[in-house]
């Protein structure tokens, strides 16, 4: 089994398994999936974007100019998609154990039965 991944590489394959994204479309939807929680940074994205390629996570797809500026778009690979399934995987096993425990709990209210 891999080891886990950190969430913002999470999210930032998430966000990319929807399809290609140029950098501030990484951003926006990284923000988004995290209900506002994560906003990267453009350093922190492009520094993981980089790690991500080299992983052979992500890919550049295709460049385009828009207003007299290059934007780079990326995409996931298969490498990148089975990582994301996997660790979306251990996660949704994980929340499934925490919330079948929650839901095993005894009330904070009810009486606790003395155990010899």
């Amino acid at each position: 089994m891999a080891q886990s991944i950190q969430e913002p590489t999470f999210l930032i394959l998430t966000a990319l398994a929807g399809g290609p994204l140029h950098g501030y479309g990484v951003i926006t939807e990284v923000t988004a999936l995290s209900a506002g929680r994560l906003t990267l940074r453009a350093g922190t994205l492009y520094a993981a974007l980089d790690r991500l390629t080299t992983a052979g996570q992500v890919a550049p797809d295709h460049e385009e100019v828009v207003d007299g500026r290059l934007r780079r778009y990326y995409r996931l690979t298969d490498s990148g998609a089975a990582i994301l399934a996997e660790e979306a995987d251990r996660l949704a096993r994980n929340a499934a154990e925490a919330t079948a425990r929650l839901s095993a709990r005894t009330s904070p209210a009810a009486p606790r039965l003395a155990t010899t």
